[in-house]
Parts: C-alpha cells; structure tokens; sequence
C-alpha cells in the first residue's frame, strides 16, 4: 500500500505513541457508556465457554453514515451479520494504516478457514476527520485493504453521532506546520455479534494472526 499520497500533509517528525489513545484504560475512565463488565474481560462461566469480554457492556446502536458512494448506510443494514468496527481517519501517517492491516489480514485469514462463517462478517472503517475524509477517500483508503472492507464517513453530527454510540474519543490537534492537523483518537477495532451486541476487542495492535485467533474464538 502507498501511504505518501494520502498522508503528505502531516508532518513526518510525529510520534504516534503521543498521538493515539488505546482504549483502555483511558477511555474507559472518561466514558459512562461502558458499564463495569468491560473489566472483566477473560471472566467465564464455570464448566462451559467463557463470556464474551463486552457482554452486557452499553457498547453500540443505530448511526446513519455515507458509503464510498455518497449512499447513506445504517448500522441496522447488516442486522443478522457479524460487524466489526475499527474507527480512524485515512490521513493518520501509521497507526491507523497498521492497525487496518493487521484488522484485514486477521480477517482473510480467518475467511479462507471459515469460508461460510468469513461472508457472514462485515468489517468497517469509520472516519472520524469528517473534514478531510470525503466519501472519495475513505473509498480508497478501504479498497487498499480489500473489496470486504466498508469505508464510511459523514457530517460532523453523523460522525460524532456513531463515535458516542461506540464510546470512541478523537479530538482535533493542531499540527507542526501551519494549515495542517492531525487526529488525537481511541484505538480499538469492536466485534460485534449479529444482533449486534458488543463481543470483544479485536488485537489489531498486535497482528493479523492474533486478529483471526480472535475471530475463531467467538464468531461460530
């Protein structure tokens, strides 16, 4: 994938670890959305299959968005389906690019495997830099991982709309050059079952292996 085009405008000196913000335990402490179960991720039942680490979390709900197309696209389109959800904007110069990468290649993997399970998961890429990310280039910046993947973006409202409903921060941050910004945001791909309830945090930090380990533990 060519990333010099899509991120030109951002300064090459940033350091992404002072960028992004992982998910816990941060945003946890800044968000009433996500109720207490969220820590007891790795709790199980005694004697049978462990609990998904999100369930009973407030995680999730309906959010109007716009496709590549310039089509509106609900979350309540793909009720019945697997959807996971990663939430980042195209022109951030690393992370959200690996983090992408490692989301669709967990994903392939686990498709190939799981050939029937694989066509019932739809993955999305949701941008939270309204301003830059046209339809246009959230289209391009999704096609660069696969044709599986969803690029959607939005008015500011529809954007901060879908980001509350999945307890996802981002804020705007002045760059090192005049005219130029980035995105301070939450990291965290979520996996959410076919009626939609939340499951579990995908590893996209780690690697595409670690990703399809996920999705073979959950999605049956």
């Amino acid at each position: 994938m060519k990333r010099s085009a899509m991120h030109a405008v951002l300064p090459p000196s940033a350091q992404p670890a002072k960028r992004i913000k992982r998910v816990f335990p941060p945003l946890l402490a800044a968000t009433a959305l996500i109720v207490g179960s969220l820590g007891l991720t790795g709790c199980g039942q005694a004697g049978g299959r462990a609990d998904p680490p999100l369930a009973g979390s407030q995680l999730g709900g309906d959010f109007t968005l716009i496709d590549k197309a310039g089509k509106p696209v609900r979350y309540a389109d793909f009720a019945g389906k697997w959807r996971i959800l990663y939430f980042g904007y195209t022109f951030c110069p690393d992370v959200c690019p690996l983090d992408v990468q490692h989301l669709m290649q967990g994903y392939h993997a686990y498709a190939r495997a799981h050939h029937d399970l694989g066509a019932r998961i739809v993955p999305m890429f949701i941008s939270i830099d309204p301003q830059r990310d046209t339809p246009q280039a959230v289209g391009q910046f999704a096609a660069a991982f696969g044709p599986e993947l969803i690029g959607l973006t939005g008015s500011p409202a529809q954007v901060a709309g879908a980001a509350k409903a999945f307890a996802v921060y981002y804020q705007k941050r002045p760059g090192a050059n005049a005219g130029t910004y980035l995105m301070d945001h939450s990291r965290a791909a979520y996996l959410m079952d076919p009626d939609g309830k939340p499951v579990a945090l995908l590893p996209v930090d780690q690697s595409g292996p670690a990703v399809a380990a996920e999705l073979e533990k959950w999605v049956h």
